[in-house]
This record gives structure tokens, C-alpha cells and sequence, in this order.
């Protein structure tokens, strides 16, 4: 079983990173086919094919279950799953148009070549033959065992078919990349050319610094329509954002310092003031009744205790306490209960599950049965650990059953339920039972135990320092208060508003409805937001005050512009554009000013600057530390000794005079040449050619229309 245990031991294989494009893809195939109008079972359409609700909600979840493993936030993922099933959709019409099938057999033909199997040396034997028959039976045998972890291999199959095209497609299509004899003697030609020049650079910056140059919006829009193909738009919204978050006054800190030095030296209110955290003769329950966090009766290692206490525990008595101190937004008192080391434990285990409990999916035995089967089975490994192995096809945990039982090292730290952290920690190496918990019947074997680290018992008595209702009511006055200020007020008027009482101010420019997310935001409120600025009624001022659940944070949001598909509106832009149309127009008056000077002494003393000089070369175009094609292509261009036109650079303006050009004969035979270069393009042709794809697909996204029609609680 250990073929299977690989895939199920690593959950993060799921989700695939394909050669040169670097996608993931995971897909059901099995959607529901409905033709007729924007059925809000069907998202959108990738050249006539759909993309089902079905598709969405399956691809939303894997990247949400990849995002929790690895501690990133779970929402705003929704583009990202679009983006993908829309990748995989393209891959596999290509692949199809190639005139290959994703038959049975290519399957199995091609699953060696899978990344999630290609570098993982179990998978092969001693000759290098990849055990196909050996993880078929595996898969099989799953069937028959457990369909809910067969369930999960169709899902990571079709995520494997999907790489498995992406592959043969880049494979076919990178094979046309090949550089000809007479671009590779260009370029080598290119490559060996020096030219020695002296220049005199007019810093854009040095000069804004000196003369202030405005951009306008038609400044802007001038830009964008001199480059079309960089400014093709999606439908989105300019959002204007004033964020009031509900945080605690001096009085609430105050307050609940006070709440704490009460509970922890003179008394609690439910004992009439006769028990406090130090005499009490139950910790658990008196953290209970008076703590804002729960009692913990696990122990743990000092980097999972609170930092203040950590260097003081080893050398604490039982009883101890510490504090009050304060952590973040928390006001602590600690009372060390009990210290002991902490043992590792390396054990397996057969899952023996019976009808109705959370592992018996399927399962159709009783209880009474569960017990005596497991009973029976715990008897023959306990004589004979030896033949644990042979019982593992009846267990009903299918991820261990797949790696031998094995559950690995765990500690009394390790999230098993209580019975089985029980067994382990009270009996020895060696020892073989039978244990009942929520799931069944396990029969549990331990294999090895080593002594770990110190872990202490703590007991934590916790205050939040938390708004209080006058704090929040002021809150609540002050974004009320903004709301009637702002009402029916331009866009420049609820700026200037926020930033001159210092209310923390963002501004989204170009936010999407499927962000999740809003830059400078960052709430569970934000989808909703999304959702009020793309509804249909919404009009370019309007206002809304919101209120994040939970926090009492305060939102007033103000919709500054609506985005449709087509051409990026040019304020929105402004932040990404701004400096270059800036550095453009400086160049515009800088060249005009050069144009009546003789040389470049001249041109130096002009703009307060200095005479340079440089070797240039065209394939690598350096020049004073800045990357400048134009100006390494005016050196080959200009002849010798004579001043050169000036040269809009991209950090500034450049007057040049050739004084020399050389060639300087590099190693390496123009064979040699054409590979790396051919090498080079393919590298980078990948994910270029896939954006070129989806550029010129048609491409047919219906969410807005089905999320604006059933509302988000339909998604």
C-alpha cells in the first residue's frame, strides 16, 4: 500500500505545478449539462464549452484546503479558481485539437512522467519500471474498501490528466521553437560589438525635482491609447474606503486591568470575594467561570505558552504564578500546574468502524460486531505482532492503512482523540490493545517510544481588553457623523474629509468582484462590499456605511467609478502609469531644450550635470548601471565623432557621440550559440503563449449576471 500512502500522505500533491506555465488544475468532469439561457448552474463558457457551478465550487475548495495547510487566508480566492478551471479548459481543447485522447491507456502510459510520481523514487523498482499494476491494485482495492478515499483519487486523477495534457501541449507546440542561421549570426554579431562612447544623461528625477510637470487625465488617456493592447480592462469599480475599527479606549484597558488584579488577589463576584485565582482549590473551574479563554489541560512546550513566562518556567515550583502581564490585547495571570517530559510515540493502528459512526461510511456491521471482530483480531497481533500487516485491508482508515498503520510520532500534543493519546501514554513499547473512541474500534500496537522535551501545565486566567459599549457607541457616532459629511459630496471631498480628521483612508481603484479581498481592507466584510459596488442600481457617489460582524468595525465606502470591460479608464490606472507619462513629458521638454545645443559640454552645463563616458554593447545594453536599448541602438547608429539626435531613455535623456566601435570575438562555435538561444526562447515561450491563448479565446464569464440575480448566498 505504500504507492497510495504517497499520495494520500501529502495532500499538496494535489495540486500540481505544470512545466513552463506553472498551473494547477483540478476539474469534475461530470457537471450538469443545461443548454438553455444563463443557467445558474453554468458560470461561463471557455469556446463554447462550460464551466459549471459544480467545476467552481470543487476548484474553490482545493485552493481554500491548500491555503489553510499552509497558514494563508482561506477567502479571496475566487479569481484564482476562475483563472485555472479557465487554463485547464484551454489545455485540454488544445490538446484535443492536437488529436490526442485522454484515453485509459494514455493514462497509465504517461502517469510515470507526473510530476507527483516522476521524482519519487518509491514509485519505481530496482530497474527503473514504474509499479503501474502495483497502484492499480492499490486503487482497487480502495474501491472496494473506502469510497470516500476512492472519491478523493478520481478527484487527483483528473488534477494528473490535466498536467498530463499540459505537458504533451507545451511538449508539441515548444517543438517549433528553432532559431535559424542567420538570426543566430545576427545576434552573435550583436553580442561581439562594442562601441565606446562618451553621453550626458538628463536624470528625469533629478530633473521633476526642479520643474514640476502636472499629468492630466487626458495626459493619461493619450497614453492609453498609444498603447491599446496594454490597457485592455475588466469590469471593475473604483472604491473609495474609510475604515473606523472598533479598538479599545485607556478606559477599556484600564478597566480590564482592574478586572484582573480583582480575580487574581481579592475575589471573584460568584464567591462573595472569598476566591480568588491564587487560593483556589480548582483551577479548571475557576478559569472557566472567570476567564475569557478556556482552561487547556494539555501540556505544552514553552514556545506554545505565552512569551512573558517562557524563560521563567524552568526553574517555577508546581503553583507558581505569574503576572498580571500583558499580551497583545490581553491581560494574563499564569499558575504552572504540573511539569513532566514529554514521550514520542511511534505506533499503527486498524480501524475497525461500524455503521453510523464518523468513519463507517459504507460500513453496514453493528457496533456489538465492530467490538468482537476487533476483539478477535487484537488477540492474533497481541500473540503475534507479526501478522498486524495482514488485517490492514479490514481497516476503515485508508491513509494509514496505505503506509502499513502507521500513524507516525506522535506526542500527547498530537490532536487524537483522548482515549487513543490515553493508551498511548500508559502503556509501553511493544504493547498491543484494543480502544473504543467516536470512530470504532482501534486495535493500536506501539512500536517505539523515546523521552522528549519538558512540557508544563498551565493554567491561563485571561481578560481581553475589549471596546466597551461607550466605546463602540462613539465609533458608531463618528462613521454616522462621516456619512451625512460626505453625502452627495464629489470624491475629492470625502478624501480630504477623512484625511483631515486622520481616519484611515484606502482607495481601490481598480477592484474586481470576484477579488474576495480589498486592498487596504482586508475583512470578512469585503465580499459584501464587493458585492454593493457591482450591484446594477449603484451609481458613481454613492455612499453606505457598513458594520464588520463581530469586531463593530465601522466601513464607509463611496463608489468613485464604474469600470466596464473594454479600455482601462485612465484614472484608474494612474498609480501604474503616472511616472512614465511624467518622465515622457519631462523627455518632451528636455529634447526641446538640447535641440539648440553644439555639443555635449554644453548640453552638461545646460542641466547642471557632468560628461560621462561607456562601452555599449546591443544584446546587453547597460549604460551607467540602467538597462538602455535606444541608447545602445543610437551608438551603432550614429556615425563617428558626430552628436547624436537626443535619445528618450527609460531613467532619462541621453546625448551621445561615438568615439570608437570594436568587435570583441567571444568563445563558443555558432552551434553551440543557436542551442542556448533556442533554449532561452523556449524557457520563456510557455506561459507566454498560454496568455496569447486565453488573450484570443472566447471567453464568456456569466458570474456577475447569476451572482447579481441569486445573490452571494447562492454561490
Amino acid at each position: 500500500m505504500a504507492i497510495l500512502g504517497q499520495i494520500r500522505s501529502r495532500p499538496w500533491l494535489l495540486m500540481g505545478v505544470i512545466a513552463l506555465a506553472l498551473l494547477a488544475f483540478l476539474v469534475n468532469p461530470d457537471s450538469i449539462d443545461k443548454v438553455f439561457g444563463k443557467n445558474p448552474d453554468v458560470l461561463g463558457k471557455v469556446n463554447g464549452e462550460k464551466i459549471t457551478r459544480e467545476e467552481f465550487n470543487d476548484q474553490l475548495f482545493v485552493l481554500q484546503q491548500q491555503a489553510e495547510q499552509q497558514g494563508q487566508p482561506k477567502n479571496g480566492l475566487e479569481e484564482q479558481a476562475w483563472q485555472l478551471l479557465v487554463q485547464s479548459k484551454l489545455i485540454k481543447q488544445q490538446f484535443e485539437k492536437m488529436g490526442f485522447e485522454m484515453t485509459d491507456d494514455y493514462f497509465w502510459n504517461q502517469i510515470q512522467y507526473d510530476q507527483m510520481f516522476a521524482q519519487q523514487k518509491q514509485f519505481f523498482d530496482e530497474k527503473g519500471n514504474f509499479k503501474t499494476q502495483e497502484l492499480k491494485k492499490q486503487i482497487e482495492d480502495m474501491k472496494a474498501a473506502s469510497p470516500e478515499g476512492y472519491n478523493q483519487w478520481l478527484k487527483t486523477r483528473k488534477s494528473i490528466e490535466y498536467r498530463l495534457m499540459a505537458r504533451q501541449v507545451f511538449a508539441n507546440v515548444s517543438t517549433g521553437i528553432t532559431t535559424g542561421k542567420k538570426e543566430a549570426e545576427e545576434l552573435m554579431r550583436e553580442r561581439d560589438q562594442l562601441a565606446d562612447i562618451d553621453f550626458v544623461k538628463v536624470d528625469y528625477a533629478a530633473y521633476l525635482q526642479k520643474n514640476n510637470i502636472k499629468v492630466t487625465t487626458e495626459d493619461l488617456a493619450n497614453y492609453i491609447k498609444q498603447h491599446p493592447i496594454m490597457f485592455k480592462a475588466e469590469e471593475s469599480r473604483n472604491i473609495g474606503i474609510v475604515y473606523f475599527p472598533s479598538q479599545p479606549s485607556p478606559a477599556d484597558d484600564a478597566a480590564a486591568q482592574k478586572e484582573i488584579n480583582k480575580l487574581f488577589s481579592v475575589g471573584s463576584d460568584a464567591s462573595g470575594g472569598s476566591e480568588n485565582f491564587q487560593n483556589t482549590k480548582n483551577d479548571s473551574m475557576f478559569i472557566m467561570a472567570n476567564s475569557d479563554m478556556p482552561f487547556n489541560p494539555q501540556y505544552l512546550k514553552p514556545n506554545q505558552l505565552p512569551q512573558t513566562i517562557q524563560a521563567q518556567l524552568p526553574t517555577a515550583a508546581i503553583g507558581q504564578t505569574f503576572g498580571p502581564y500583558k499580551e497583545q490585547n490581553f491581560y494574563v495571570v499564569s499558575k504552572l500546574l504540573d511539569k513532566k517530559t514529554s514521550d514520542s510515540t511511534l505506533s499503527r493502528h486498524i480501524l475497525i468502524a461500524f455503521k453510523g459512526s464518523p468513519a463507517g461510511e459504507g460500513v453496514t456491521r453493528s457496533k456489538e460486531q465492530a467490538k468482537k471482530l476487533a476483539d478477535s483480531i487484537g488477540a492474533i497481533v497481541k500473540a503475534n505482532p507479526g501478522k498486524f500487516t495482514e488485517f490492514l485491508k479490514l481497516s476503515n482508515d485508508p491513509n494509514s492503512a496505505a503506509q502499513g498503520g502507521s500513524l507516525g510520532w506522535t506526542t500527547p500534543e498530537t490532536p487524537f482523540v483522548p482515549e487513543f493519546l490515553k493508551y498511548l501514554s500508559e502503556n509501553p513499547k511493544g504493547a498491543t490493545g484494543v480502544v473504543e473512541t467516536q470512530f470504532g474500534y482501534h486495535i493500536i500496537n506501539i512500536e517505539d517510544k523515546k523521552p522528549g522535551a519538558m512540557a508544563y501545565k498551565v493554567a491561563n486566567l485571561v481578560k481581553a481588553v475589549k471596546p466597551s459599549d461607550a466605546t463602540e457607541a462613539e465609533i458608531n457616532k463618528k462613521a454616522s457623523r462621516f456619512v451625512q459629511q460626505v453625502q452627495g459630496k464629489s470624491f475629492n471631498d470625502f478624501v480630504n474629509i477623512a484625511k483631515k480628521a486622520n481616519y484611515q483612508f484606502s482607495n481601490p481603484k481598480q477592484a474586481k468582484r470576484f477579488d474576495g479581498q480589498l486592498q487596504g481592507l482586508g475583512t470578512d466584510k469585503d465580499p459584501e462590499i464587493l458585492a454593493w459596488a457591482f450591484d446594477k442600481k449603484r451609481e458613481k457617489g454613492d455612499t453606505e456605511l457598513f458594520t464588520v460582524d463581530g469586531t463593530g468595525d465601522k466601513i464607509v465606502v463611496y463608489l468613485n467609478g464604474k469600470q466596464e470591460k473594454g479600455t482601462a479608464d485612465p484614472e484608474s490606472v494612474r498609480d501604474q502609469i503616472e511616472v512614465v507619462v511624467k518622465n515622457k513629458l519631462a523627455a518632451k521638454q528636455i529634447s526641446e531644450k538640447i535641440a539648440k545645443a553644439g555639443n555635449l559640454d554644453q548640453i552638461a552645463k545646460q542641466f547642471g550635470t557632468t560628461k560621462q563616458s561607456a562601452q555599449v554593447n546591443l544584446l546587453n545594453p547597460s549604460v551607467a548601471g540602467s538597462m538602455e536599448p535606444k541608447v545602445a541602438g543610437a551608438a551603432f547608429g550614429v556615425k563617428k565623432g558626430q552628436l547624436s539626435k537626443p535619445v528618450e531613455g527609460g531613467t532619462g535623456v541621453y546625448v551621445l557621440v561615438k568615439k570608437n566601435e570594436i568587435t570583441n570575438k567571444q568563445p563558443g562555435d555558432l552551434k553551440q550559440f543557436t542551442e542556448s538561444v533556442t533554449q532561452r526562447n523556449g524557457g520563456m515561450f510557455g506561459q507566454a503563449w498560454l496568455k496569447s491563448l486565453q488573450d484570443n479565446s472566447d471567453i464568456e464569464d456569466y458570474r456577475i449576471e447569476i451572482w447579481n440575480k441569486l445573490g452571494s448566498q447562492q454561490q
